[in-house]
C-alpha cells in the first residue's frame, strides 16, 4: 500500500476502518501520514510548531474517524489532540498546567541546520525568550545524546524555563547517532563512525557562534550517560569552545569497561561500539575514549554526577576520569565530582528528588556567569 522510501523512517502504524495513520520520521521530524483506505487519498497532520515532538495516544476504537495523539515542543506543554481523519482538521483536548505563570508565547523556538565537519547538514533545536538579543551576547546551554539509534526529540523542558528567563539560548544538538533524521544517521554514528557524533556536535556549537545566536566564551554543554562519552570527546578536543560541561553518570573509560565480558552489558555493547578483542575496533575506541586522552592541557568548567548504584556506568568509570583530569589539567577551573550515594543510573527517584540534581547543575552554570538569583 506504501512503498518503501529511503526519506522515511516508519516508527508505528495504528489501523483504523477507513484510515492508516502512519508514524515516521523525515528530515528530522515526526509526522502522521493519514492514507483513506477507500479512496488512496492522502494527507499530513499539520503541526503549528517549527521544531516540536508528537507520538499515538491510545487508539483503542477501530471504527472511530478520529486520531488521537500527543504534541509538545520547546515552548508547548504536553498537549493532547484529536484529528480528524476526514476532514483533516486538529481538536485540542487538553493542555499540561505549568505552575509558575508560564506562557508559551513569550518563548520562541527554531529549527536550524549546521554544517558538519564532513559536510552533512545537521539540525538543531533551538528555544529562547522573546526578548534575548541575538546579537551574540547571550550564554547558551546546548544538550547532546547521539548513540545507540535513540532521538533526542524536542519534548517540552519545564526546567529549561529557568535558563531562558534568564536570558540563556536552549539547544539540542540532532547529532549522528540517533535516529532523528532516520536509520542511516544511527549507522553513521556508531562503530567505526563514531567520531561523527562528536564532531556533528562540535559542528553546531560552532554554528551558534557564527550565527550570533550566543556569546563564544558562554557556552555551556550538557550529556548524561552515552551523552557523557561526548562531554568527554570535547572535553579533550575542544576545551576552548565551552565553559562549562556537565557529565552526569557518564561511560567514560571506553576501554577498560568494553574489555571486560563479565561485565552482563558488555557483550551486548558489541553493537553499538564494537568488539575490542578485534585490533581495528580497539584502536578507534582508544582514539576516542576520554579517559585513555585526557592530556596536559586546560579543561573546561567540568560538573560531573554519578550514582553509587549505577549499574551500567559504575561510578569508578567518572572517579577514574576525574582523578586523571585533576592530575593532568593545567588550568584553575573548577572540576567538581558528586557520587549520590542512593542512586542508579536513571538518577533519584522521588517527585522532588530529580529536581535538586538540575538545580545543582544549574547553580554550576549560574554561578560561572555571575548569576545570582
Amino acid at each position: 500500500m506504501i512503498p518503501h522510501r529511503t526519506t522515511h523512517y516508519l516508527e508505528s502504524l495504528d489501523v483504523f476502518e477507513n484510515h492508516l495513520v502512519l508514524q515516521e520520521k523525515s528530515k528530522g521530524h515526526t509526522v502522521f501520514e493519514v492514507l483513506n483506505r477507500k479512496n488512496k487519498k492522502k494527507h499530513l497532520v499539520t503541526f503549528k510548531d517549527p521544531t516540536y515532538e508528537a507520538s499515538p495516544d491510545e487508539n483503542p476504537n477501530y471504527e472511530t474517524d478520529k486520531f488521537r495523539y500527543v504534541y509538545e515542543s520547546l515552548n508547548t506543554p504536553d498537549s493532547t489532540y484529536d484529528h480528524d481523519l476526514n476532514l483533516k482538521t486538529n481538536d485540542l483536548l487538553k493542555v499540561k498546567e505549568i505552575p509558575g505563570g508560564f506562557k508559551s508565547q513569550e518563548y520562541v523556538t527554531e529549527w536550524v541546520w549546521a554544517k558538519a565537519k564532513d559536510g552533512v547538514k545537521v539540525p538543531i533545536s533551538l528555544a529562547y525568550k522573546k526578548t534575548t538579543k541575538l546579537d551574540g551576547t547571550a550564554p547558551l546551554y546546548i544538550d547532546g545524546y547521539g548513540s545507540y539509534g535513540l532521538s533526542n526529540t524536542a519534548n517540552f523542558q519545564a526546567n529549561w524555563i529557568s535558563l531562558m528567563d534568564r536570558g540563556f539560548v536552549c539547544a539540542i544538538a540532532h547529532i549522528r547517532g540517533g535516529s532523528e533524521m532516520g536509520r542511516n544517521w544511527y549507522e553513521t554514528g556508531k562503530f567505526l563512525k563514531k567520531k561523527n557524533t562528536f564532531n556533528d556536535f562540535i559542528a553546531t556549537t560552532e554554528h551558534l557562534i557564527r550565527k550570533k545566536y550566543v556569546h563564544p566564551k558562554r557556552v555551556y554543554a550538557y550529556g548524561a550517560s552515552a551523552g557523557g562519552i561526548l562531554m568527554g570527546y570535547i572535553a579533550n578536543a575542544r576545551p576552548d569552545l565551552y565553559k562549562g560541561l556537565i557529565a552526569r553518570v557518564p561511560f567514560v573509560d571506553v576501554l577498560t569497561t568494553m574489555l571486560d565480558d563479565s561485565i552482563p552489558l558488555t557483550t551486548g555493547e558489541y553493537d553499538e561500539w564494537g568488539n575490542p578483542n578485534k585490533k581495528e575496533y580497539y584502536k578507534y575506541m582508544k582514539s576516542y575514549s576520554p579517559y585513555d586522552n585526557v592530556k596536559k592541557q586546560d579543561y573546561p568548567n567540568i560538573l560531573i554526577q554519578t550514582g553509587f548504584h549505577d549499574s551500567q556506568v559504575q561510578y569508578w568509570e567518572p572517579a577514574k576520569w576525574v582523578a586523571k583530569l585533576r592530575e593532568l589539567k593545567t588550568d584553575s577551573n573548577r572540576l567538581l565530582f558528586k557520587t549520590q550515594l542512593s542512586q542508579g543510573h536513571s538518577g533519584a527517584s522521588g517527585r522532588f528528588e530529580s529536581l535538586k540534581d538540575k538545580a545543582l547543575e544549574f547553580a554550576f552554570i549560574f554561578d560561572l556567569e555571575g548569576i545570582r538569583q
